[in-house]
């Protein structure tokens, strides 16, 4: 079945011949092979560019483990290069390639190659290729299937679709399992013997238990602050030994560097300034954690739109930080301030737009304690309140930009209103 990533194919796109190594980064089994060597592949023939020009390697491939010699694989490339015409160089999983810096710094040399690669880790190709050639690679991060993606491939309409969505995510080849059970024994499989198994063995991960603690801890607490102490604290606590603060630092960062789950980091609004002490994470996407949590965090749908909210917001281009700003809890109440959230701060270049994720606002009380932050924020910034009930997007009197959680999905456009 085939699903279209215009938003990323377009980016691809968009970089042809500009002289750098596009580099095609995410979590395995999202989908970046199929970008490189099936819709960028058929833009290319669409362009006339010739079969013989277009050079595909898929290193992940049992019949193209010679090639993960880099000194083969320069020689392959080398002996397909017929013309002083433009070849496509395409390298899938290019990590696996020991020595593969050279290789990168070899092909920059040529003036008639156009170099991309995909990698699923992202300390070998953010430390390696991103920061060794600065200025010379260009990172294209690739995510899960957004709903917009998904529901074009689904067979029912958009509300169906969202539900089968918010309980097992976007991970393209779910699409092909019509089963509530073979999704789930997918995700299963997907998460302990791809995801986990393979940071266990790559990393020669001493306290296994550890890791796998950590990843449900963070599994269970997208959408609030994570403090590392308390992390250690609670594993203690449970007879986790080993578990010192160091360990679970650097284990995060496997998580991280698997592109399992993202930092998103606390932004004093008033201050204008980072606040270091505690931060979120999100999972790439939220079918991993809710089958790593046995599915039993299915009901609390409010966290897992506010995950949706992240990764379509990362997915739309935008960084994003979790926003705070002192408040008042109640009109007229003298007591101190208090720090009071604001779900994201979502910026590209100097535009910023303040998000509130509300599952349902269903009283005049909540309502309020929802708005009260943004009204707070004295700066002209877009301001923005998407529910998870459909509607009509509008403006309130104070200026506040309401959606409903499916338009808001749905449109690429839908923070422009």
């Amino acid at each position: 079945m085939k699903y279209a990533r215009n938003r990323y194919l377009n980016r691809l796109i968009s970089r042809k011949h500009n002289g750098m190594i596009k580099v095609i980064t995410g979590v395995r089994r999202c989908g970046k092979s199929y970008l490189l060597f099936e819709l960028f592949y058929n833009h290319l023939r669409e362009s006339e560019v010739d079969e013989e020009h277009i050079l595909r390697m898929a290193l992940d491939s049992l019949e193209n483990k010679a090639y993960r010699d880099v000194e083969g694989l320069h020689r392959w490339i080398l002996d397909n290069i017929v013309d002083d015409d433009i070849h496509y160089v395409m390298l899938d999983e290019i990590q696996l390639a020991d020595g593969f810096e050279m290789l990168m710094n070899s092909l920059l040399r040529m003036h008639n190659v156009d170099v991309y690669v995909t990698g699923s880790n992202s300390k070998y190709l953010s430390s390696d290729i991103i920061t060794e050639f600065r200025g010379r690679a260009d990172e294209i991060r690739v995510r899960p299937l957004s709903f917009s993606e998904y529901v074009k491939a689904y067979d029912g309409d958009r509300y169906e679709a969202l539900e089968e969505y918010m309980a097992y995510g976007g991970l393209p080849e779910l699409i092909h399992f019509k089963s509530e059970e073979q999704k789930i024994s997918y995700l299963d499989h997907i998460m302990n013997t791809t995801y986990l198994l393979d940071i266990k063995e790559r990393k020669n991960v001493r306290l296994p238990y550890v890791l796998d603690n950590i990843m449900d801890v963070l599994s269970s607490s997208i959408g609030s602050l994570v403090n590392v102490t308390n992390i250690r604290n609670t594993m203690v606590s449970t007879g986790y030994k080993g578990a010192d603060e160091d360990t679970i630092t650097k284990y995060i960062g496997y998580l991280e560097d698997a592109y399992l789950f993202e930092t998103c980091k606390r932004f004093d609004i008033k201050g204008r300034k980072h606040i270091s002490s505690t931060r979120k994470y999100y999972s790439v996407d939220h079918g991993l954690t809710n089958t790593r949590l046995d599915f039993r965090q299915l009901s609390d749908r409010p966290q897992i739109m506010e995950n949706i909210i992240y990764n379509e917001l990362r997915s739309r281009g935008f960084e994003v930080d979790v926003g705070e700003i002192l408040c008042r809890k109640d009109k007229g109440d003298k007591r101190p301030l208090v720090r009071q959230e604001v779900d994201f701060i979502a910026r590209t270049g100097s535009r910023s737009i303040y998000i509130q994720s509300v599952f349902m606002m269903d009283n005049d009380s909540m309502k309020e304690q929802e708005l009260r932050p943004l009204k707070r924020i004295k700066d002209s910034f877009k301001k923005v309140i998407i529910l998870g009930n459909s509607m009509k997007p509008h403006y309130n009197d104070d200026g506040i930009f309401f959606i409903g959680l499916i338009q808001f999905l749905m449109d690429e456009n839908s923070l422009n209103f």
